[in-house]
């Protein structure tokens, strides 16, 4: 009995999904929905190195952002997620549960943290808690519940893109100092330092570049033109100034509620989406470090950095024009990337720096790392990378695993066979740690010490950008 109700319920999936795209009508449809998120006081918020604790209040809800486009024979899925990172154990529960009820396929459904830090890291192992595992069964079911709906609400739609620059608010936060820096392992001296501070006997220069280009994409109904979604792009880490332990979306919630107004979405039915998702910021923020530092009030900030890429993307919704007759694509490939193992002598260094098993004290940075080259040494020789490229009529869209550096998407857009119309989505459809490219290495600094926060081989950024680059060739008509 148990076999014949699966292949029932099999059979009742593929005739719903089947009817919903014989009854909408030829050419591009689209749906958009918001499911919530927001977990209950008490789940950790701790990542891999920082220890925030639990979360003690909430400023704003937090959200999946989703939205589902279909031409008819292909059918996309994005789900822009308010969470840190999402485990790639998270995603894959939510698009099996996607797959089995909509039939789209995993290499269809783009998942993506945004980055905010005011949010649960939602990793499978990172800390012993029943709230935050039931946190990521509730994450997983929650983030499928909203491809779903949007998948119900699909209508005949047209969609323009378009792009401004917004330098302002992006800065390299990894700086060459004039003075060399000890690593937490005290093995070697290291060049370039991850938020130097506005010291300018000390800064030299910074250690990579930025992209500025906010990339925007508007929806709207083909047969009425009221407004149903946008997806903002911005290569920016996040903004902060949230107290500790509180929840928050950070500015891209802001950006979202924002540009719902300014596009005159308010109280529609279906309700408007809007959503950011993050560009390539691994190496990124929004502190000028050139200047001596500004203070701003709780949420300050955050809010005007939302306001103006709001106001930018408005102006350029209002100069796009829309098209109805796209046609859709995706390519997806798993990359097997080594771990960065630790030596034997950096393993006797962890055992002897290794704070207490039992301690319940704050640990302090040798610690952290310590504790950090112990777990990576129990860890697999190599790791499973999913890698996903869409095509929207001529719009490309890369997703990477990794917090990204901006000299990456810098290059993967310059390199697309979509030129100018191509941008990049970090975060997405798992969580690999940050991504620098080769290079950085030799300088040192945060992003590339060995951790959970940082465990690829050195040569896994060449090995991604290609295969992103191989798989935007593999979509175009």
């Amino acid at each position: 009995m148990d076999y014949l109700y699966k292949v029932m319920k099999y059979l009742v999936t593929i005739l719903v999904f089947t009817l919903s795209l014989t009854i909408a009508k030829a050419g591009l449809n689209a749906g958009a929905a918001l499911s919530n998120i927001t977990p209950q006081m008490g789940v950790p918020l701790n990542g891999v190195i920082m220890q925030t604790g639990p979360a003690k209040d909430i400023h704003d809800e937090l959200f999946a952002r989703c939205i589902v486009l279909s031409d008819g024979k292909v059918t996309l899925a994005f789900a822009i997620v308010d969470s840190t990172m999402i485990s790639t154990e998270v995603h894959n529960a939510a698009k099996r549960q996607i797959e089995s009820e909509l039939g789209i396929p995993p290499g269809n459904v783009c998942i993506a943290a945004t980055h905010t830090h005011s949010t649960p890291r939602s990793v499978t192992g990172l800390v012993d808690d029943d709230l935050h595992r039931e946190y990521l069964d509730f994450l997983a079911v929650r983030l499928a519940d909203g491809v779903k709906r949007a998948h119900n609400r699909l209508t005949p739609a047209e969609i323009g893109w378009g792009s401004f620059e917004e330098p302002r608010f992006v800065h390299n936060r990894r700086w060459y100092v004039k003075n060399a820096v000890q690593s937490p392992f005290g093995d070697r001296p290291e060049t370039v330092k991850m938020n130097p501070g506005a010291n300018s006997a000390q800064l030299d220069k910074p250690a990579g570049p930025v992209d500025p280009e906010v990339f925007v994409v508007a929806i709207r109904n083909s047969e009425n033109s009221q407004p149903i979604a946008v997806l903002g792009n911005y290569g920016l880490h996040y903004v902060g100034g949230i107290p500790g332990g509180t929840v928050s979306a950070d500015y891209f919630g802001v950006f979202s509620d924002a540009i719902q107004q300014k596009w005159n979405a308010d109280r529609l039915s279906p309700p408007f989406v809007g959503a950011m998702s993050n560009g390539t910021s691994g190496d990124v923020n929004a502190i000028d470090f050139r200047k001596p530092r500004q203070k701003f009030a709780l949420y300050q900030r955050m809010n005007e950095v939302a306001m103006e890429l709001a106001k930018g993307a408005r102006q350029v919704i209002d100069k796009m024009e829309f098209q109805s007759d796209v046609n859709l694509a995706s390519a997806s490939r798993e990359l097997r990337l080594k771990i960065r193992k630790p030596s034997a002598e950096r393993l006797r260094w962890a055992r002897k720096n290794k704070a207490p098993d039992d301690t319940k004290i704050r640990l302090n940075r040798t610690q952290v790392y310590a504790k950090e080259a112990l777990i990576l040494n129990e860890l697999p020789d190599d790791v499973p990378v999913p890698l996903q490229v869409f095509r929207i009529g001529d719009l490309a869209v890369a997703q990477s695993p990794s917090e990204t550096f901006a000299e990456t998407g810098l290059a993967i857009k310059e390199k697309s066979p979509f030129a100018g119309t191509t941008f990049t989505i970090e975060l997405a459809n798992g969580y690999t740690g940050y991504l620098p490219p080769k290079n950085q290495f030799e300088f040192g600094g945060y992003e590339t010490w060995p951790a959970r926060s940082s465990f690829l081989e050195e040569e896994a950024e060449t090995k991604m950008r290609a295969t992103l680059l191989q798989l935007l060739k593999q979509v175009k008509p």
